[in-house]
């Protein structure tokens, strides 16, 4: 199946599905997905053996990026709702990731100040306190739970040894609900999330964590895995009804 790899450290304006016009941080390779995550959906590809040997970008590189990229679309007057950290892989990996945040959030004072900053990560690495903190800077911290079964997990994002849902959880209760909760949901032969045993379980996640939103979404693209099944708004919509009846906040994108 067709996918692809961003090649720029900063990227678009994009359309966003979730966050409108965005303006995109790759803190990653360009020629490699480097993740912690393998997600059976992932519009990067596959993980390539020795992906993560490629160099990220520097400290001054991303900078210069952001500051020169910045600048020049302030200077158009560039309507930009969203910087987003997204890119080929975690953004969180980057070990100058918090200073990057700052770097961004000064630029973004200076330049662009009607955006808001995004960073879109898997919370693998939210047991790591500086991490934490970067993201309690940044307007929208955007975490993921696909699956609240770490077997069903283990198949579907294909995570680093060592990955566990309840710990991933206990990690995301550092944000007070100050957070934004992002779930793909699939089917197909491969990985179901949509059953109603998963989905019982995933509610009793956001029970736990009262995320101040819900970012419900099925694939729009190529799949790296063949069989992987979009689902549409109708079953989407019914996936989030009991938690919409009981007042969360849910954003449906089909």
């Amino acid at each position: 199946m067709a996918t692809f790899l961003w090649d720029d450290i900063v990227f678009g304006p994009i359309h966003s599905r979730r966050v409108g016009r965005s303006l995109g941080i790759n803190l990653l390779p360009r020629d490699a997905k480097v993740c912690t995550f393998d997600c059976v959906y992932c519009e990067c590809g596959g993980l390539l053996r020795g992906a993560e040997k490629h160099p990220l970008p520097t400290l001054k590189q991303v900078r210069d990026a952001i500051e020169g990229r910045f600048a020049s679309l302030s200077a158009e007057g560039a309507g930009i709702d969203s910087i987003s950290f997204t890119g080929n892989g975690e953004p969180t990996l980057h070990p100058d990731f918090a200073e990057i945040i700052d770097i961004t959030l000064a630029a973004r004072d200076r330049w662009l100040k009607q955006a808001v900053v995004s960073v879109f990560t898997n919370a693998t690495r939210l047991d790591r306190p500086p991490i934490v903190e970067a993201l309690k800077k940044v307007d929208n911290p955007i975490l993921k739970i696909d699956c609240a079964l770490d077997g069903m997990a283990a198949v579907m994002n294909r995570p680093r040894k060592g990955y566990s849902v309840k710990a991933v959880v206990e990690n995301m209760k550092a944000f007070g609900g100050n957070f934004v909760l992002q779930t793909m949901l699939v089917k197909g032969p491969v990985v179901d999330n949509s059953t109603p045993e998963a989905l019982r379980a995933w509610y009793d996640v956001v029970r736990k964590l009262h995320p101040r939103e819900i970012m419900l979404y099925s694939v729009s693209r190529d799949t790296p895995v063949a069989g992987i099944e979009r689902l549409g708004a109708e079953e989407l919509a019914a996936a989030a009804a009991p938690l919409v009846a009981e007042g969360f906040n849910i954003q449906i994108n089909a």
